[in-house]
């Protein structure tokens, strides 16, 4: 069972971070001069003013023109980090709302079935679909995905949400 650290790690493509790494690298990332921003268009433009041949200088309506341009892609650019932004908060907030009604199937009995893949006597690997049984002990993200944590039999194993059959004891047989 996870404890209650990994509730604040952050795993992407197979790494695992703590929430504060990976907002520092983000940070980092932005820093390092990789991508071109407002202030770079600016110096430019700056530089693009100051080596200007003073004997025959640009029309000011180009550089009107230049500054409506970098205007409307600054606002572009405004809406797409709102709209990125927007769409993180859904998808926590989807993922929020399906793990507190996963944490409500702890204690449960679930059946879940998945693929197998497994080397016959010849060496040969087969795939064959196998059904588990266990009761629901957590609920893990990864990746951003929700998954359970069910116990088999002393065992922990993380269950797909997509591949439980059954929550719940199938009734018994009554004589």
């Amino acid at each position: 069972m996870a404890d209650s650290t990994s509730l604040n790690t952050i795993t992407i493509n197979g790494q695992t971070y703590t929430a504060a790494d990976y907002a520092a690298q983000q940070t980092q990332k932005a820093k390092d001069g990789s991508t071109l921003d407002k202030d770079a268009f600016l110096q430019l433009l700056v530089t693009q003013m100051r080596y200007q041949d003073p004997l025959d200088p640009q029309d000011n309506a180009q550089y009107v023109a230049q500054l409506a341009q970098f205007s409307a892609l600054e606002q572009m650019t405004n809406v797409a980090d709102t709209a990125t932004a927007i769409s993180k908060l859904v998808n926590n907030i989807d993922t929020s709302v399906l793990v507190g009604q996963l944490s409500g199937m702890i204690g449960k009995d679930i059946q879940w079935t998945t693929e197998v893949t497994e080397k016959d006597a010849s060496g040969k690997s087969v795939t064959s679909k196998q059904t588990y049984e266990g009761v629901v002990t957590g609920v893990s993200v990864t990746d951003g995905a929700p998954s359970i944590i069910a116990n088999v039999n002393g065992k922990s194993m993380q269950v797909s949400v997509g591949d439980i059959t059954r929550v719940g004891k199938v009734a018994e047989a009554q004589g």
